[in-house]
């Protein structure tokens, strides 16, 4: 099987409002889509979904890497997934959402090639997933009205708040939170780099009060030394988690070495896709950390991809792979991938991705 063409597309969807977030705001959703066409009639479909302040990229300089990765791939084998990522680690150094939408499209390419979803194709079995979803930062009020639309209309039972500017807004806001939705409801929190040692120690034993069970990314996300101390003066229950820290397996085996967190959480957009991510959770499982697979402001292809890899591995027990639901009428145009009802996402046991554009 050779490639014979790429196409390279621009995909913007509108969000309901703008997105905050410690370290900054997000107010639409950009990203490009790309389609593989090889010389078997298969092609293979992925995407890329940049942020400047995570993966280094931005819209701009993705697509220009995206073209290079492009024309390098005329005539290349896409079930050849390793040697793909030599090829594009060769060209370029990090820039992992470009890298992502080949890696997907390949990885499409070959459950079709094989009449098998990709889920099943990276070694998994069942096809559903407990998700969560996030609430971004806003007043603590506006952020209680939000839990308690996605627990009580949406159906929704795992909730993902936004920490890190403010400790004592944050404390408000999940006090209100957990008054709204009960004691049944599980809630962890994202600081997104908001807090210092002293700072998240305090957090956490406020949070361990409202019955948090994971906190994510208290630090900035060079300080693996910083989260190494965090972890070691942590005596409260709640789970420590590493995001942006975890960019790529090395990153991973860094983190396990110096005993940094109970939980990494992959995002296909910084590592560069599922090859990666799956090496990430390999070395989480044998360090005996847990994963989640998480997402940024991406569509509905690479999130199907996200899913499928939690169906795949066994050390990935969360997801975080909600984006489209903060899509201006809480859908992308994207059809197929996965079902959902409430929080329980269902891949769709059709070839590749199970998504056709």
């Amino acid at each position: 099987m050779k490639i014979t063409k790429i196409d390279i597309e621009k995909f913007s969807v509108p969000l309901m409002e703008p997105f905050r977030v410690a370290f900054g705001v997000i107010e639409d959703s950009d990203s490009w889509t790309v389609k593989v066409y090889t010389d078997e009639g298969i092609y293979g479909i992925g995407s890329a979904a940049p942020i400047a302040f995570v993966t280094g990229e931005t819209m701009d300089t993705c697509y220009l890497v995206m073209k290079m990765f492009a024309e390098a791939f005329i005539g290349f084998d896409p079930t050849d997934i390793a040697g793909a990522h030599k090829l594009m680690d060769g060209i370029i150094y990090g820039n992992g959402s470009a890298k992502c939408a080949f890696d997907l499209a390949f990885y499409d390419i070959l459950g079709k090639k094989k009449n098998l979803p990709v889920y099943k194709i990276l070694g998994g079995t069942n096809p559903v997933v407990h998700n969560d979803i996030t609430i971004g930062i806003d007043t603590p009020e506006k952020m209680r009205d939000a839990a308690d639309r996605f627990v009580h209309q949406k159906g929704f039972d795992i909730l993902k708040v936004k920490t890190g500017i403010c400790l004592e807004d944050d404390i408000r806001a999940l006090t209100l939170i957990r008054e709204a939705v009960g004691d049944q409801v599980r809630i962890r929190i994202d600081a997104n780099q908001g807090y210092d040692v002293p700072t998240a120690l305090e957090a956490l034993k406020a949070f361990e009060k409202l019955g948090v069970d994971a906190a994510e990314q208290c630090l900035p996300w060079w300080d693996f030394e910083g989260a190494a101390e965090l972890k070691t003066k942590n005596t409260t229950s709640v789970k420590l988690m590493l995001d942006e820290s975890i960019h790529n397996p090395h990153d991973a085996r860094r983190a396990a070495k110096l005993n940094c967190a109970d939980f990494y959480n992959i995002k296909l957009m910084k590592c560069g896709g599922l090859y990666y991510g799956a090496q990430i959770a390999d070395i989480a499982e044998s360090a005996g950390v847990g994963c989640m697979v998480g997402c940024m402001q991406e569509n509905k292809i690479s999130i199907t991809a996200g899913v499928s890899l939690v169906a795949a591995k066994k050390a990935i027990v969360e997801a975080d792979c909600d984006s489209f639901m903060f899509y201006r009428g809480e859908d992308d145009g994207i059809d197929g991938g996965f079902t959902r009802e409430g929080g329980i996402f269902t891949l769709l046991d059709k070839p590749g991705l199970g998504i056709e554009l």
